[in-house]
């Protein structure tokens, strides 16, 4: 087998932006560019969709390693070579994909990465790499909740007349005009489960409605818990007897005074409680470093009724379920986008003169909390392809 190579207009290096430490500047490093092996793509990326993993990473170090640190779990780009067996891709094709952050050849806050076929989607013609680059994060991450820390089903293709066993129980949405929880809304919705409570700031209750909430409660309301019971005390119970109200919530913040306290006066005996990790309990600021708990049973552990199930949700474990990890990247992220299945998260875009700029410009946005229904995306090339 012949030994990989480089297209000859690639450049033999390019630069990474990464962590050198807690609440240190960014910095760029020159990485080598790593020729695609059997099953594997090279991407010049283009652009990219900041997180708020990446605020924990920088300002937190969480789980960071021995720096420097590769961030970037979002990339947009162009594939500009291939490996043997290259299945789904051409050269060419706008792609864009789900990495994990912190591993040298693939993680998105670089020009250049080289990493699996199946960690990457096509772009349907339709969208824009700006539009599209804000998906794939998230909604793997809407998927993976849903029937890991959940255990819905959600069986692709989608069945013809297919209903879903438990469609009328009840699930609630914490946060749900983030982008996790706009996509786990449109998945519950695509795959018919119709009875989900949506709880977000006011402003953005119409749209969540038309994602697939069936009530929303507004956060900023200070009786919003008071209100979410009487309205399950009102509505008639669905399910057999002794279920609790609320069998599911998606906990898309992960707040221990914002999100969780309020949701352990909610929750009951047998329902299943999934939180985005880590669990903040101290957000970072400009001033004020952040605190962070990874083992969501240590947050408020004598304040939810016994019976409750807490999962800390782990989206870089998404692909231990052998068939999301041979489709939901290359086939069924680009379906649902391309029949409008799921609308990408509104974005802005955000400036600044190099990369690195960008990159702090991003991560002050989101330590000043600067961020509400929509997504940071940024340029990581000056120019496109």
């Amino acid at each position: 087998m012949a030994t990989p190579s480089l297209p000859a207009a690639v450049p033999a290096t390019h630069p990474a932006v990464v962590i050198t430490g807690p609440r240190q500047p960014l910095q760029l490093l020159s990485r080598p560019t790593v020729p695609p092996k059997d099953g594997e793509a090279l991407i010049h990326v283009t652009w990219t969709a900041s997180t708020p993993l990446d605020l924990h990473r920088a300002d937190g170090g969480l789980a960071i390693g021995t720096p420097p640190f590769i961030m970037g779990s979002s990339f947009g780009g162009t594939v500009v070579a291939l490996g043997g067996h290259p299945g789904h891709l051409s050269v060419g094709d706008k792609v864009v994909g789900f990495v994990q952050d912190g591993a040298p050849d693939e993680a998105g806050f670089q020009t250049y990465i080289t990493l699996p076929t199946w960690k990457v989607s096509k772009v349907p013609a339709n969208l824009t790499l700006p539009e599209a680059v804000t998906v794939p994060c998230n909604l793997v991450t809407a998927f993976h909740t849903i029937t890991e820390d959940l255990g819905l089903e959600l069986p692709w293709p989608v069945p013809k007349e297919w209903a879903p066993p438990r469609a009328q129980e009840r699930i609630l949405v914490w946060g749900a005009a983030s982008s996790v929880g706009m996509y786990v809304l449109q998945v519950l919705k695509h795959w018919g489960y119709r009875n989900v409570l949506a709880v977000a700031s006011g402003k953005h209750h119409e749209l969540l409605k038309e994602l697939g909430a069936k009530e929303c409660f507004d956060y900023r309301n200070e009786n919003v818990v008071a209100e979410i019971l009487r309205y399950l005390a009102n509505v008639e119970e669905s399910g057999s007897a002794g279920r609790p109200k609320v069998p599911f919530f998606v906990d898309c913040i992960g707040s221990k005074e914002g999100t969780l306290r309020p949701l352990s006066k909610i929750a009951e005996a047998g329902s299943k409680v999934a939180v985005m990790l880590p669990v903040i309990n101290v957000h970072a600021s400009e001033g004020q470093a952040p605190e962070y708990e990874m083992d969501v049973s240590k947050v408020l552990p004598g304040d939810w009724a016994e019976g409750v199930q807490l999962r800390g949700t782990r989206t870089f474990f998404y692909a231990k379920n052998e068939f999301f990890r041979d489709h939901l990247q290359p086939e069924i992220v680009p379906a649902l986008l391309e029949q409008g299945v799921v609308q990408p998260n509104k974005h802005r875009v955000v400036e600044g003169n190099t990369v690195l700029e960008r990159a702090e410009n991003a991560l002050k946005l989101l330590r000043n909390q600067a961020v509400s229904g929509e997504r940071l995306v940024w340029r990581i090339a000056e120019a496109e392809d």
